[in-house]
């Protein structure tokens, strides 16, 4: 599935949420070597998400390089009002996310890294469950595959050629 590439310039104020931050150790014959990889996601609130993984010796440069390299992922996040279009269950590696969309007032239940993703995209109403593996990074990457493949009724329709009646 080619999805288009975002210009994260084009999208004004982004907000960035750092999901975990994880010490590193190398062992090296002087001793061990220290440094942080950061996990990053990025968005606008209004349907733009990106997650990035930075790595640098100080934690402010991984979170820095992070969110740079978040901005050069961001996906579109089709919606319906403040929910998903439809329910999708998404693999990526070990982890299993489900998500559901929910009645207006519902608000964001999602765990974690799931939440991260779906608040910076400005989901509002959603229902989550994160199954099998709980490695951040895979959790996020899941979750992004997700919302990736959401069609809204529309864009269906006109693949197939029929009416939005027809297939509701």
């Amino acid at each position: 599935m080619a999805s288009e590439r975002i210009d994260a310039e084009s999208l004004g104020e982004l907000t960035e949420r750092v999901v975990n931050i994880n010490p590193v150790s190398k062992v090296v014959r002087g001793g061990r070597t220290r440094s942080f990889a950061a996990l990053v996601v990025v968005g606008d609130g209004q349907g733009h998400v990106g997650a990035g993984m930075g790595k640098a010796r100080e934690v402010a440069d991984a979170i820095r390089k992070g969110i740079d390299d978040a901005k050069k992922n961001i996906i579109r996040v089709r919606m319906v009002g403040t929910t998903l279009p439809h329910e999708v269950t998404s693999r990526f590696s070990g982890a299993r996310v489900l998500l559901k969309p929910a009645s207006e007032g519902t608000g964001v239940i999602a765990g974690g890294p799931v939440r991260a993703v779906l608040e910076a995209a400005g989901v509002r109403d959603v229902l989550t469950k994160s199954l099998g593996s709980n490695n951040p990074m895979n959790v996020v990457k899941a979750t992004i595959k997700g919302l990736e493949s959401l069609r809204t009724a529309e864009e269906v329709a006109t693949l197939r050629g029929k009416k939005v009646e027809e297939i509701l």
